[in-house]
């Protein structure tokens, strides 16, 4: 998928609803949200978000809200601010989260006040909401950041791992620039919770 194709928007609004707390609203927004991923190209995207689905048909209402507390509830939400595995240095998180900010600015949306900016769920509404470039240039600036997270969520055997592989192969091919920033990772990781 490229950054001008529909079916990014598309992948990142069904990541921001998934990534939301799993009420009966969850359950009604289904088949809506398994017709807009099977309007996907078959792949990497397509094929996270319906295991993720899938996940979701199979689990009862009362497992999946237990488990999204335990993995975004108030003591772990943390982990999927962007900027909180961006770097150990105060200032570069606060710049970017600075950036985070000024791309809703910019693209005329405030925030809902739920989740912060650099929260990997307000960054796929933006994309969802129309300003998918600036998401994904977000996105592609913490993809070390993504990559921790989703390795986190594997180690602990989360299907919402599923959602965060899904984004992650929303974006273009890492550039030189964003290959040498993988070694904060390791960092990311003892900051993220």
């Amino acid at each position: 998928m490229s950054v001008l194709d529909g079916g990014v928007r598309t992948a990142h609004m069904v990541a921001s609803v998934l990534l939301g707390r799993p009420d009966e609203g969850l359950r009604e927004a289904w088949p809506l949200l398994a017709r807009s991923v099977a309007t996907l190209p078959f792949g990497e995207v397509r094929n996270r978000l319906t295991a993720f689905l899938v996940h979701v048909a199979a689990t009862s209402q009362t497992a999946l809200q237990s488990h999204h507390t335990a993995v975004l509830g108030p003591e772990r939400s943390r982990r999927f601010r962007l900027t909180c595995h961006s770097s150990d240095d105060a200032a570069e998180r606060e710049g970017a989260m600075h950036r985070f900010e000024g791309a809703f600015r910019t693209a005329g949306f405030g925030l809902s006040g739920e989740e912060p900016a650099d929260h990997l769920a307000a960054v796929c509404e933006l994309s969802a909401r129309g300003a998918v470039e600036p998401a994904v240039q977000l996105l592609r600036e913490h993809r070390a950041a993504l990559t921790a997270l989703r390795e986190e969520l594997e180690t602990e055997g989360s299907p919402y791992a599923h959602v965060v592989a899904a984004v992650q192969a929303t974006l273009p091919p890492p550039g030189p620039r964003e290959r040498r920033a993988v070694p904060c990772v390791a960092r990311g990781r003892s900051t993220a919770r």
